[in-house]
């Protein structure tokens, strides 16, 4: 912090020295007025981004601490708009320029401005929403599905043990929101940036809950009865300490050798395939230690 207050006064102070020299300079070289009010209002531009950009980030890296970042991204926002609203107007008013005649005067130019910044702008306005609405934080978990929030049937073939449906978007944790952009990283480890004004309009799933519903599927020989099957994995998942409450299991679908049983599980975590995999290997073996027993008999 204190490094940061030192690069700031040092900044301030060259600015001052530069219109200093502007100042003395001016009028030994013959300068014209309009010369020396654009060099004021240059050095006003550059200072005041400059000292809007240092200010808002050394504010942020304190309220953080405190707020959280997603708090203290929202008020960095507040604070670089209002820096550079003060830095346009006040290098305007160096150049005696006011703002009713720049509304009036700049129409066509704000319109051919406009259409060619739309969707930068569009992306502007979204984060803007984005961190005003809020809804995920950085470091949420969450799912980014969009256009237009569809299903897909599951066509691969380890899928159909587990949901009826898929949801085609992007998980991974959220760990930057911008103007311009959300970063999302990935649960594949790749960083994702996503423009802002899709996030505005996306299904957004955030996974912060402590538990989540686990359905897992197994194909099962018509050789066991269904109704000692589901009793012998019952028994045999009371082992696993990530279920919360007795899982529901039904008998889904048949076929001419085997039927399929569904097991629907709450466990805790934020993530399916771990306590699916536990649950597979139990029912394994107990669907194998039920068939050794029938062979014996």
């Amino acid at each position: 912090m204190n490094k940061a207050l030192g690069f700031i006064v040092l900044l301030i102070v060259i600015l001052i020295s530069a219109a200093a020299i502007v100042y003395i300079l001016s009028p030994i070289l013959k300068l014209p007025v309009s010369f020396t009010l654009i060099i004021y209002s240059i050095l006003i531009l550059i200072g005041g981004i400059i000292l809007t950009n240092l200010v808002s980030k050394l504010i942020k890296n304190e309220i953080s601490r405190i707020l959280g970042q997603t708090a203290s991204g929202t008020l960095n926002l507040g604070l670089k708009t209002i820096g550079y609203i003060v830095t346009i107007i006040a290098a305007m008013s160096i150049l005696k320029i006011g703002i009713t005649s720049i509304l009036f005067g700049g129409t066509v130019t704000g319109i051919i401005a406009g259409l060619a910044l739309e969707t930068p702008l569009s992306n502007v306005f979204s984060g803007i929403f984005l961190m005003l609405s809020r809804p995920f934080s950085i470091g949420d978990r969450v799912t980014i599905s969009t256009w237009q929030y569809g299903l897909l049937a599951p066509t691969y073939p380890p899928k159909f043990s587990s949901n009826d449906f898929l949801i085609p978007g992007y998980t991974g944790k959220i760990i930057d929101i911008s103007l311009m952009y959300t970063s999302l990283l990935t649960d594949e480890n790749v960083l994702l940036k996503i423009p802002s004004s899709i996030m505005i309009q996306a299904a957004i799933f955030v996974h912060n809950e402590e538990y989540r519903l686990v359905r897992t599927k197994y194909e099962i020989p018509k050789t066991i009865d269904p109704d000692e099957a589901i009793q012998e994995i019952k028994l045999s998942l009371k082992g696993l300490n990530f279920l919360i409450g007795e899982p529901s299991i039904k008998v889904l679908d048949t076929s001419l050798t085997t039927y399929v049983i569904a097991i629907d599980a709450y466990c805790k975590g934020q993530y399916e395939e771990p306590p699916r995999s536990e649950i597979i290997k139990n029912v394994i073996k107990t669907v194998n230690k039920i068939s050794d027993e029938k062979v014996k008999t």
